[in-house]
């Protein structure tokens, strides 16, 4: 019983060490420019971080407009991956929005 426990507990914490190595990622949206076309600054938040409207190039990752930035505007909250930059929205006062 003590081994199946401990195997247990192992399995546990290994389970929410792989959810915590995924919180970064939770709140992020692919950002990078090159990724979207049909680009129009509509606006500036509270902070100054410009507000576009897009479409994405590629469907694959999502139909309609959006709203949010450019990820090349806001480093400190740029995350890479896959060759393409993402934005965690939680470390700026602008939403991440699919608008139409």
């Amino acid at each position: 019983n003590y081994n199946q426990d401990v195997q247990n507990m192992n399995a546990g914490s290994s389970f929410n060490n792989s959810l915590m190595n995924m919180l970064p990622y939770a709140a992020a949206a692919a950002s990078d420019y090159k990724l979207k076309k049909n680009i129009k600054l509509v606006g500036k938040s509270g902070s100054g971080i410009n507000v576009y409207e897009f479409e994405y190039k590629d469907k694959l990752y999502g139909l309609g407009r959006y709203r949010g930035v450019m990820a090349q505007e806001v480093p400190y909250a740029s995350i890479m991956d896959n060759g393409y930059l993402k934005v965690d929205y939680s470390k700026i006062d602008v939403n991440f929005e699919r608008i139409v």
